[in-house]
């Protein structure tokens, strides 16, 4: 009965590891374009599973739009130079990522411009 038990428990351990593995998600992006958004910084969420800005940014019309802009896991972030201070309130960037395809304010950065002109990568390619 032990031995049903143990073969049992393994079969259904290994029936959830691609569930396990397909838990973490992809950004539901639109990859066919890149887009840009400057703005100024409101909030620096540095926390896992992705690390996300607020950013207020001036639309043509001169109204201001809330958009999100976030980057990948803490860690492949600080591989690319950025800590939890490298940003602060009222920092002007330019994020540049794909937007959502829903058409949502929301961005996966690809890379940030800071105002002093430096370049960070998001994900650690150019």
């Amino acid at each position: 009965m032990h031995v049903r038990l143990r073969i049992l428990t393994l079969v259904v351990g290994l029936l959830c590891v691609p569930a396990w593995l397909s838990a973490h998600h992809s950004w539901p992006i639109n990859n066919s374009k890149l887009v840009t958004v400057k703005g100024t910084v409101t909030v620096f969420s540095w926390m896992n599973p992705h690390p996300m800005i607020s950013l207020d940014v001036r639309a043509d019309d001169g109204t201001i739009e809330k958009w999100t802009v976030g980057g990948p896991a803490i860690n492949r972030m600080v591989a690319n130079g950025w800590t939890k201070s490298t940003l602060q309130f009222g920092d002007v960037i330019t994020g540049i990522g794909y937007q959502l395809a829903d058409g949502s304010k929301v961005v996966r950065l690809e890379k940030v411009v800071l105002a002093d002109g430096r370049t960070l990568l998001a994900y650690g390619r150019e």
